[in-house]
């Protein structure tokens, strides 16, 4: 086949020729003479060789074979290409989309790049372009959902990424460059989720391709910035609503749907979690982004990567996530990479976030990350469904054991009680009985692990003058003595029970109900789409057994017994429950189980956690 460049007046294309053309190595010389032309003022043959790199509309086969022909001649010539003369030439390569081609021009077009970038002459110009092709023409968005867009998806990206590896390979310095490019041309958190999605989807297998092979880390690191970006756009007022004063503790559902038909049924008002997000544009961009996220991650996990890829990811989290005041979703992709791995992931990250809330000094991390180092170990020791009893005994003794010693320090002499200056001990108490509201029953159940809970100091400590019971939140401190109370951990007499749980003038004078501003990071993620890759390793607050809850059941033998029993005792207790309500005043949880029960849906969808949870 040969090409026959000559004047055309039905459009200015190239027009091939069967019988009469050039060979290959023929063509080659046509085309660099036709480009050394340009500068004696003749441009003809060139006018019509630039007007085949602008088609742009459906081509028919002949002319889809031109384009391809023409460019795997200039392919031959680079060398002849010079930016002074042959401007239009260029602009009208580097502006070709390949979503606009088939394979063959696809192919064609990469070659051509890859020889212009290690030519010496338009090497940042040709990644600039490979990465442009990232994103499909505004029209293609659409058909990203469908079979054939999948597939045309599939095909630029191979493309694209295999030109990207090839410039590396020639070139030492390109995978660099090719990250910062890559991070500064990603599309803004205000655009079409579509073109973000579709963006970050090639990073992501950029970093399991090319970036792992050259041994480049940052990609994952640019991703993770982007979705604390779009994270931190997302106000708590969306997230909580009217939820101000619902509790801690209040059951967690873990159907929506299901709990508002039982919430209907009773009469009562269901939760809003999970609903009101629902409409939310940047949650729901957020939300496929993390999809993409946890699929990568899976994916490095099923390919034995998952390691090196934790060790970029944990560093990334320290960086972008940790102090992110009270960052709402993006912490779920650290949980999901030690849920797929718990043995070494989910270890690591326990220890990391222990050291850094126990360092030594405030010179090593401020007072502000210690504090959201321990929520976040705290909230990931009850949370993790994937993490042993053994580990979760092991990081409990240290915080106790570092609270033990900060009482220590500060001696017994009275002496007027600021808690603002003892935040970071607050924290500490308050990470202990979150984590005990969660565990101590699987603690208490295993002999070994339980004594090591009975020889702890709580008692010293939570019975200390700075008064921690007071000062951390009541709902927290009523749910820890319950079940202290329930399993003996330590003397909790009646009165001492309702002195610390009732919210005091020292704990209100504190904060209220924002004292320690702290947050539990990981409660239940209301992202729609990444539910399901965190559900099955995840702790809910309805499959928590508590040490209270077998003197409970032992007092009715089945749900209508019990239901009889509510009834009888409510006329005594009503009383009792109006004055310890009232005395609640703007506590951040409900009252206790066993006064609000009967207020509590009747059915619950069954736990599939284990039999210990």
């Amino acid at each position: 086949m040969g090409l026959e460049l000559a004047n055309n007046s039905s459009g200015g294309f190239v027009e091939m020729e069967e019988e009469v053309g050039y060979n290959d190595y023929e063509l080659v010389y046509r085309v660099r003479k036709v480009l050394n032309l340009v500068s004696e003022g003749e441009t003809s043959d060139y006018n019509h060789l630039v007007g085949v790199m602008n088609t742009t509309e459906y081509l028919a086969p002949d002319e889809v074979a031109l384009l391809v022909t023409s460019l795997q001649a200039l392919s031959r010539a680079v060398s002849y290409i010079d930016l002074e003369h042959h401007l239009s030439l260029i602009s009208s390569i580097f502006g070709m989309s390949m979503w606009n081609y088939g394979p063959d021009v696809m192919e064609a077009l990469a070659e051509l790049i890859v020889r212009m970038a290690t030519s010496g002459k338009y090497f940042e110009s040709c990644l600039d372009t490979l990465i442009f092709n990232f994103i499909p023409p505004h029209s293609f968005l659409n058909l990203l959902r469908q079979p054939r867009g999948l597939a045309k998806k599939d095909q630029v990206f191979n493309r694209v990424h295999a030109a990207m590896r090839e410039i590396s390979r020639l070139l030492p310095g390109a995978p660099l460059k090719l990250l910062e490019l890559i991070r500064w041309r990603m599309p803004v958190k205000d655009g079409k989720e579509a073109i973000i999605v579709v963006y970050v989807e090639s990073m992501l297998r950029l970093e399991s391709g090319l970036f792992d092979e050259f041994d480049v880390n940052g990609m994952l690191t640019a991703v993770v910035e982007r979705l604390v970006d779009l994270d931190v756009d997302i106000g708590w007022e969306e997230i909580l609503q009217d939820d101000t004063g619902k509790g801690i503790f209040d059951m967690e559902l873990e159907d929506a749907e299901e709990t508002q038909d039982h919430a209907e049924k009773d009469g009562i008002e269901a939760p809003k979690s999970g609903q009101s997000l629902s409409g939310n544009v940047v949650a729901e961009k957020l939300d496929s982004l993390m999809v993409l996220t946890f699929d990568y991650l899976k994916s490095c996990y099923e390919h034995g990567r998952m390691i090196k890829v934790f060790q970029t990811l944990l560093p990334s989290f320290e960086k972008t996530v940790l102090n992110v005041h009270k960052s709402k979703f993006t912490q779920f992709v650290i949980f999901y990479a030690c849920a797929l791995d718990p043995e070494y992931c989910g270890v690591i990250f326990a220890e990391r976030l222990a050291n850094v809330f126990l360092c030594k000094t405030d010179d090593t991390y401020p007072e502000s990350t210690r504090m959201n180092a321990v929520s976040y170990l705290a909230s990931y020791l009850s949370r993790g469904r994937f993490l042993t009893s053994s580990l979760v005994a092991s990081i409990l003794k240290r915080l106790v054991e570092w609270c033990s010693d900060y009482c220590v320090l500060q001696g017994g002499e009275d002496k007027v009680i600021k808690p603002g200056s003892h935040a970071i001990f607050y924290a500490g108490c308050q990470a202990i009985m979150y984590i005990l509201c969660f565990r101590m029953r699987l603690l208490m159940d295993d002999s070994d692990l339980k004594a090591q809970l009975l020889h702890m100091p709580l008692e010293p400590i939570l019975r200390y003058r700075l008064d921690p019971l007071k000062v951390c939140l009541p709902s927290i401190v009523e749910e820890f003595l319950r079940q202290a109370k329930a399993a003996h951990l330590f003397t909790v007499s009646e009165n001492f029970f309702f002195e610390n749980v009732l919210e005091s003038d020292f704990s209100r004078a504190y904060g209220g109900m924002e004292r320690l501003d702290m947050f539990f990071p990981f409660d239940p993620i209301l992202l729609k789409k990444c539910d399901r890759f965190i559900r099955p390793y995840y702790i809910y607050w309805s499959m928590v057994k508590s040490t209270y809850d077998d003197d409970e059941d032992g007092n009715s033998s089945s749900d209508e017994d019990a239901d009889e029993n509510d009834v009888e005792e409510e006329d005594g207790e009503e009383q009792d429950i109006d004055e310890f309500e009232n005395s609640l005043n703007k506590m951040s949880i409900t009252p206790m189980k066993k006064y609000m029960k009967h207020r509590m849906p009747a059915k619950i969808r069954p736990s599939t956690s284990p039999e210990s949870i």
